[in-house]
């Protein structure tokens, strides 16, 4: 593999549930009435809670009766194939039809909706919610709408607290957003992870790909740390690297969007990087080839992640819409801007530290 090239971000080049239990009531003769019986007695065009196409009324035991064999406490029905198995097969059968045929859309970075949203984010989701165990703060920092600049630290030998950030959003969000992380180009030439970053809606760390989608309206994620962070040994966690030289702050100020910091706790322990093999980093392209306390000595097995307690907290946003159009190109100001924002970050990373219990819960 030829040697990973790090681009700047300041490069100014181009580039829900199961479904519920039927519910059935006993007849006065004793016996349980059948679903297909229950079935038959049912007008046609009745919905929950509606008899015969009229409304039943308040109190009536047809709309309230939590035993009625139509309709189930939560207000759905309990005929088979009405909002059951039936509709997510057949919804499932829909959605391989189109990736198979082709129908279906992407945008200009290849960002795949669909496909991130019913496949992606479920494939992360255990992870997230069951190992990780992520706890998300301040997800209402994050504006509902318009663009957005998520500045965070970077950790963990391994990029997971990009991808646990970009869930935390999804699946928090009160407006639904998506996060669309800015990353190095070595993402981008790595067969598969190629591929499935495009389609999660992850494009290169470039100026101009970042302003675009922040022009857009988008949420863009990005951490200035790069392989200095994600790759420092364990001794050296959490104490934030250089921010490089601005560059985020310069995009933020041209597209006139806020920026957001994000602290994450719990990445730097997943795989606590106590070596560093340079001369096979070298061989193989690598920015840094990490040695564990359980890799490369335990194998494949040494590649899973100690399941450690995270906390994703999203700071006060700090806005850039007041400053004149000339301030972009203002050096002192992008200075002040990104020590803002990396002390924001540093302070707030120590607060969570000093309030977690356990590294583990």
């Amino acid at each position: 593999m030829a040697d990973a090239k790090v681009i700047p971000f300041d490069d100014d080049r181009s580039r829900n549930g199961a479904p519920q239990r039927s519910v059935r009531r006993r007849t006065g003769a004793g016996r349980r009435k059948s679903v297909a019986e229950s079935a038959r007695e049912i007008p046609v065009g009745s919905v929950p809670g509606q008899l015969g196409g009229e409304r039943a009324a308040p109190g009536d035991a047809a709309a309230g009766d939590a035993t009625d064999p139509v309709t189930a406490s939560d207000g759905a029905s309990s005929v088979p194939g009405a909002g059951g198995w039936d509709e997510r097969i057949a919804g499932g059968l829909a959605f391989l039809r189109r990736r198979l045929t082709g129908d279906y859309d992407v945008d200009e970075f290849g960002y795949d909706k669909e496909l991130t949203d019913q496949v992606l984010m479920s494939l992360l989701r255990p992870m997230y919610a069951k190992y990780f165990r992520v706890e998300v703060k301040g997800i209402e920092n994050i504006p509902s709408e318009g663009g957005a600049l998520v500045v965070a630290n970077h950790s963990g030998t391994l990029p997971l607290d990009g991808l646990m950030m970009q869930v935390a959003v999804h699946d928090n969000h009160p407006a639904g957003r998506h996060l669309r992380l800015l990353a190095a180009d070595l993402v981008f030439v790595l067969p598969v992870i190629n591929e499935l970053a495009r389609k999660a809606g992850h494009t290169l760390a470039c100026t101009e790909d970042a302003e675009r989608l922040l022009q857009q309206g988008e949420v863009v994620g990005v951490m200035p740390e790069g392989f200095k962070g994600i790759g420092k040994p364990f001794s050296e966690r959490y104490k934030l690297q250089r921010f490089g030289r601005g560059g985020f702050v310069s995009t933020a100020l041209r597209a006139g969007t806020p920026i957001v910091p994000c602290s994450i706790v719990g990445a730097e322990e997943i795989y606590p990087m106590i070596g560093n093999a340079k001369t096979l980093a070298r061989l193989l392209g690598f920015p840094y080839f990490p040695i564990t306390p359980t890799f490369p000595w335990l194998g494949p097995l040494g590649a899973v992640p100690l399941p450690t307690k995270w906390t994703i907290q999203f700071g006060e946003p700090i806005p850039t819409d007041g400053y004149p159009p000339e301030a972009a190109e203002d050096p002192m100001l992008m200075f002040n801007l990104t020590d803002q924002v990396r002390e924001q970050i540093q302070h707030t990373l120590y607060k969570l530290l000093v309030q977690r219990r356990s590294v583990f819960f």
